[in-house]
């Protein structure tokens, strides 16, 4: 196990792309794992260029554990691969978007996604959002909040 922050590791990440990331002081970006047919948000994990560049040329998903201080690719424990299937970066290139074919659970709980035991709201379907006339001043329609 290593503690060099993994903003000073080398990296295999094509210079274009690290350079228009936006990494965290830690050097990191937060990658979500989106199952690439349904949509389903699986997990979020962390990437530092390295973990990127492994997993734009594996097709596995490699993070970065802030814990353990080392990268680990989703499966290779647990038998829960990610097959990636897409990757995006956002609007601002500081979030990363991996579109995955996920075998088995996601969630180090077992859990299918790690977001499926504390729901806060749940299927609000009937909040509306009633859009009155234009505002004089923008032109923009007001929102009723």
């Amino acid at each position: 196990m290593t503690s060099t922050p993994p903003a000073s590791r080398p990296s295999g990440l094509d210079p274009e792309i690290a350079a228009r990331l936006r990494r965290s002081a830690d050097g990191l970006v937060p990658a979500i794992a989106q199952q690439y047919d349904t949509g389903e948000v699986l997990m979020l994990g962390w990437m530092d260029d390295e973990a990127l560049h492994r997993t734009l040329t594996t097709g596995r998903c490699t993070y970065w554990s802030r814990s353990r201080q080392e990268y680990w690719v989703k499966g290779d424990t647990s038998g829960h691969f990610q097959w990636v299937r897409s990757v995006a970066l956002d609007c601002d290139a500081d979030t990363v978007l991996v579109k995955v074919d996920q075998v088995g659970a996601a969630c180090h709980t077992g859990d299918r996604t790690c977001f499926d035991a504390d729901v806060l709201l749940k299927d609000a379907g009937g909040a509306e959002r009633a859009v009155d006339t234009p505002d004089a001043d923008s032109g923009v329609p007001a929102v009723d909040q």
